[in-house]
């Protein structure tokens, strides 16, 4: 199951790597895409989160789903108007999510 969970990790570190490819190559429909079903609660079940919760401490489950929901805020955003020259609210958006896994991983670790 961690095993499960670190590899649920490393794939939310490639989303946010192309969710910024996307940005700067302007292709927001793609960056709205990856934040929302990578990282964003439609990622949940495709990630199959749900049966792992029970093991995770209850902060950690708060965390993580802080972090999916600023996913899900960050997508929104950028599909409203792209950067439509507000780069501010977009970036401050997707520090919103980075600054969730950085809470994280701050408080815990996973030892398969």
């Amino acid at each position: 199951m961690w095993n499960h969970v670190l590899e649920n990790m490393r794939d939310h570190l490639l989303a946010l790597t192309a969710i910024q490819q996307h940005l700067e190559l302007e292709e927001y429909e793609k960056a709205t895409a990856a934040a929302e079903n990578r990282l964003g609660m439609s990622a949940l079940n495709s990630h199959g989160t749900s049966h792992m919760a029970r093991f995770m401490p209850t902060d950690m489950q708060q965390i993580g789903t802080q972090m999916h929901k600023a996913a899900s805020r960050f997508a929104t955003i950028v599909q409203e108007g792209g950067l439509g020259g507000n780069t501010n609210k977009t970036a401050e958006s997707l520090a919103g999510v980075v600054q969730q896994c950085v809470a994280c991983h701050s408080s815990y670790r996973v030892h398969p």
